[in-house]
């Protein structure tokens, strides 16, 4: 098969390019400008805008091709970081339905969040049905309320389109190679290069980047059109999570809950902050520390058992990037 996949030069569009050759499909990377991560590869480079609707550029671009993934995206607190998470997230996939549309390319794989859904506990996880408070989770402004929206709004036009097939899936928290921020990494990073004795009291729904790329292969192959698929499967409390890391690495786990107090100054700090200086302040936003206290655990069921998703152990995600890191100087 032939497949376009937009966001390639990121950390899951990386591992997922390497899937698809690894499966001996042909890719068509739709990108702004190469960088290091896909020095080497076997694929197909092109530059069309995908802000400009159905292009004859974006159109050359897909003819051909066999399905789209959709997996460029970005959480941009920084000014003008709500427009930018718009055009990417929406005005983008509105420009590649339109562009397949006339192309005849039948299906898109469009990568949305597990921000989207709502979630529980180990007992009771959410699911792709679950219901989510936005206001209450995410506040009624803001980058992390902006990236929920603009989330949301594009998974809308997935299921509203009866051009093509377009299939939605949800990851959570991804770990593995070719992190180059580092994003969901920095943890691992950290805890690589010094004794950090504080976790969070929350808790978290974690994959490999890997299995995160072979649920969007099979989201492509078998994926029912306007259906959400959750990707994450390893339910772990923060501890647990840091546990596992410094078992990796090499060094003694966290011993101290991060006080709940302590994150609430820190939000306090955040909010006052963030009127002056967004992005400096993006880290301490109350909305995102309350997150790291909480549970908020969700369930793969469905793409295990329609998709026939089958994850690694989280610890196969934690070793390979730690080796990532370690051979392009990130840490010891």
């Amino acid at each position: 098969m032939r497949y376009a996949v937009t966001g390639s030069t990121g950390f899951l569009g990386a591992n997922l390019v390497r899937h698809l050759l690894s499966e001996g499909h042909e890719v068509v990377a739709l990108i702004r400008k190469p960088n290091q991560l896909l020095e080497g590869l076997d694929i197909e480079r092109t530059t069309p805008s995908l802000l400009d609707g159905a292009s004859s550029e974006l159109c050359d671009a897909l003819n051909g091709c066999d399905g789209i993934f959709h997996v460029a995206g970005t959480f941009d607190p920084s000014p003008g970081g709500q427009e930018r998470m718009h055009l990417v997230h929406v005005e983008a996939t509105r420009s590649l339905i339109d562009a397949a549309t006339q192309v005849g390319c039948p299906r898109l794989v469009l990568c949305s969040s597990s921000v989207t859904v709502g979630f529980g506990t180990k007992e009771r996880p959410g699911d792709e049905d679950t219901p989510i408070d936005a206001d209450r989770i995410y506040g009624r402004s803001g980058a992390l309320r902006a990236y929920y929206d603009s989330k949301r709004e594009a998974e809308a036009l997935g299921t509203r389109t009866d051009s093509i097939d377009v299939v939605i899936v949800n990851p959570d928290f991804i770990v593995g190679a070719f992190d180059v921020k580092p994003t969901s990494g920095q943890s691992i990073v950290a805890l690589s290069k010094r004794w950090v004795p504080l976790f969070p009291k929350g808790g978290k729904c974690f994959q490999t980047a890997m299995d995160c790329a072979r649920g969007h292969l099979l989201a492509m192959e078998k994926g029912q059109p306007g259906r959400r698929y959750l990707l994450g499967s390893h339910n772990r409390s923060y501890r647990e999570f840091m546990e596992l890391v410094a078992s990796i690495v090499g060094r003694r786990p966290p011993a101290i809950a991060l006080p709940s107090m302590l994150t609430t100054a820190a939000g306090a700090v955040g909010r006052v902050g963030s009127r002056f200086d967004t992005h400096r302040f993006a880290g301490l936003d109350p909305h995102v520390l309350r997150s790291m206290q909480t549970e908020r655990y969700r369930t793969d069921r469905r793409a295990r058992d329609e998709l026939g998703l089958q994850p690694e152990p989280l610890e196969a995600g934690i070793r390979v990037a730690y080796e990532w890191f370690q051979a392009n100087g990130y840490c010891p």
